[in-house]
């Protein structure tokens, strides 16, 4: 994009040209098993993110590889301890590497590669301690998209002086904005809503049993 943009103020290309030329550097193919969207996060704010689930070694690389070229940095998320292994040794000598154990994700970056901070602050809250993937995958993402996190697991809403604490923490943290990841019944999002005046996600986690398991009561 920054050498189309670059041609375009030199006067080499008319603005018909380079309009043409970044909506076809828009999208990445990789050889015949992906096309990657690496001018989302340009477009949109929110970046590509590669799901390794049910890919294959080669083609897993292949289409970090790619990503990591073309836009410094590669989120991958749903990985296995395998393809784990493949993407530690195939990157981690000659890039950064985040792991984020819980949500199964790995972020790849050039060793140049800067995050561009926002100055958001986005604090997280989580039900039970069965519910740190989806968090962590969440703090993950707000992170890469520039935003400071800040997350406390195992909250609950058995006893509502649990909260104190971590709501405290949240407020001495000046956040923005909460994200609050339960299962089961749902019911710690509508609890923190009623003592915030905090923009609120609430986000049901697929955890519990019993008749509002699984988050489908949320």
């Amino acid at each position: 994009m920054r050498e189309i943009l670059e041609r375009l103020a030199q006067g080499k290309i008319s603005v018909d040209e380079a309009e043409k030329a970044l909506k076809l550097d828009a999208i990445e193919h990789v050889a015949d098993i992906a096309r990657l969207d690496i001018g989302r996060e340009t477009r949109r704010g929110v970046p590509e993110i590669i799901l390794a689930e049910g890919k294959t070694r080669d083609d897993l690389l292949n289409i970090c590889a790619h990503m990591v070229e073309k836009s410094g940095r590669a989120i991958i998320t749903r990985v296995n301890d395998l393809q784990l292994g493949h993407l530690k040794e195939s990157f981690s000598h000659s890039h950064k590497t985040k792991e984020f154990a819980h949500a199964r994700s790995l972020v790849i970056q050039k060793p140049e590669y800067r995050t561009l901070q926002t100055g958001g602050r986005v604090g997280i809250l989580t039900a039970g301690t069965v519910d740190l993937p989806v968090a962590e995958e969440a703090a993950m993402i707000a992170q890469e998209m520039g935003c400071q996190t800040f997350l406390e697991a195992d909250a609950g809403v058995a006893g509502i002086h649990r909260l104190v604490e971590p709501l405290s923490s949240m407020i001495k943290n000046d956040v923005d904005s909460l994200v609050v990841v339960a299962g089961r019944e749902g019911a710690l999002p509508t609890v923190v809503a009623g003592l915030v005046d905090l923009p609120l996600i609430a986000v049901p986690a697929s955890t519990g049993y019993g008749y509002g398991g699984g988050g489908q009561a949320g």
